[in-house]
């Protein structure tokens, strides 16, 4: 009796354990639940952040005190050791992005220094084709300026200065590029036609023009590290201006005369090329409409209303100078003028380091129509006079 009775609790039993297992289970995936739930609201980026210190790191090798031996190995400048990944212990998230701010360092500083030696390498090579192709030859300025003293200067063709007739000035943008370069951009990228002064030196001296090339941009001398800004010309606007102005300067007093002129004129906004003009036109404006038939602007944004300009200097601007403008316009489409300083019309092209090359033979068309009309305005003033002194002549002979 007591083994069937046994056997009879046995089930209950079994059941009461198997519903004691299902509780506990439930209970388990309940806490494994709310746990998730906790460490889901903890933003662990967060707790980290609170024991780190900013990320804020130096800009330069230097600041960071490491250097490349001439072994080319990096090297901290102090103590001579390696680069140290775990700069600081247990913060392996800051020294992880102090390693990606010092790589980011050497790869711009790198790029820097490879792009500067490439555009020097331009730069020299395009110099040499002033010289070797072009036939020019390159000028010191001032003129007597003494072995120490800081100069600059400019590219002249063998009839530069003897040319009685026709004398064509160049003068590129403001920035890095220097004598003879249009665009760095399109000499590297595109080809040297597009990017440099040369076809235009060339094909004025088939026309019989005599040329100068300008070098406004060279306004710093490198002495070791340190740039030496150069006394005779602080700004591209002064190195325009310049080769004139000291071709004879007799003694330091009277460049510094010269200096202080420059510096009374100077416009207070920010310097480019499109304010070079404005400056000898406002002070010697008769010398200029006397000697200047005519000037070419490509992408120009002067502005004739920041100096104060005359009105018959604008006139005069309105008259002689054309200014070919990036647009999608067809070339020499006439475009409405911003300020009615002078005439603006599509360079054909919506790039501007493309506007000079893509206006080339715009250009010279404009010159040869306006030189062609100052001829015969010379011829007709000329036969004027002529005739003039021919009545008056007959006039006297009457008369006796």
């Amino acid at each position: 009796m007591l083994s069937s009775q046994l056997c009879a609790a046995k089930p209950a039993v079994c059941i009461l354990m198997i519903a004691m297992a299902q509780v506990a289970a439930h209970e388990d995936g309940e806490k494994t639940t709310a746990l998730k739930d906790l460490l889901s609201r903890i933003d662990l980026d967060e707790l980290m952040k609170k024991d780190e210190p900013p990320f804020t790191f130096p800009q330069t090798l230097e600041e960071f005190e490491y250097a490349f031996n001439e072994h080319g190995q990096l090297r901290h400048t102090k103590t001579g050791e390696h680069f140290i990944f775990n700069a600081r212990e247990d913060l392996h998230r800051w020294n992880q992005k102090r390693y990606e701010a010092l790589g980011e360092v050497i790869h711009c500083q790198t790029e820097a220094a490879r792009q500067k030696a490439t555009l020097k390498i331009i730069t020299q090579y395009v110099y040499e084709l002033l010289e070797n192709k072009c036939n020019m030859t390159k000028a010191i300025i001032p003129v007597d300026a003494a072995a120490d003293e800081p100069s600059s200067f400019i590219y002249l063709s063998p009839d530069a200065l003897s040319n009685p007739s026709k004398l064509l000035v160049l003068i590129q943008g403001s920035g890095v590029v220097r004598a003879g370069q249009w665009a760095r951009r399109l000499i590297i990228n595109q080809d040297l036609d597009s990017g440099t002064q040369i076809p235009f030196i060339t094909r004025a001296m088939e026309e019989g023009y005599s040329v100068i090339v300008l070098n406004p941009n060279e306004n710093h001398l490198e002495v070791e590290k340190p740039s030496e800004p150069s006394t005779f010309s602080s700004s591209p606007t002064e190195h325009f201006d310049e080769p004139v102005e000291k071709k004879e300067r007799k003694d330091d007093k009277e460049g510094k005369k010269r200096r202080e002129f420059y510096e009374k004129y100077r416009n207070p906004q920010k310097e480019t090329e499109t304010e070079r003009i404005p400056i000898r036109l406002n002070h010697r404006e008769t010398e200029v409409r006397n000697k200047v038939c005519a000037v070419a602007l490509t992408d120009s944004a002067h502005s004739m209303w920041l100096q104060d300009t005359s009105k018959s200097t604008q006139d005069w601007m309105q008259q002689h100078c054309c200014n070919w403008v990036s647009s999608p316009e067809p070339l020499d489409t006439p475009l409405d003028s911003m300020l009615p300083d002078c005439p603006r019309v599509s360079a054909g092209t919506e790039r501007h380091e493309l506007t000079s090359w893509m206006s080339f033979e715009s250009i010279f068309r404009f010159f040869g129509e306006v030189v062609e009309a100052k001829e015969d305005e010379e011829t007709e003033e000329t036969s004027n006079i002529v005739t003039t002194r021919s009545s008056s002549l007959k006039s006297k002979h009457l008369e006796l």
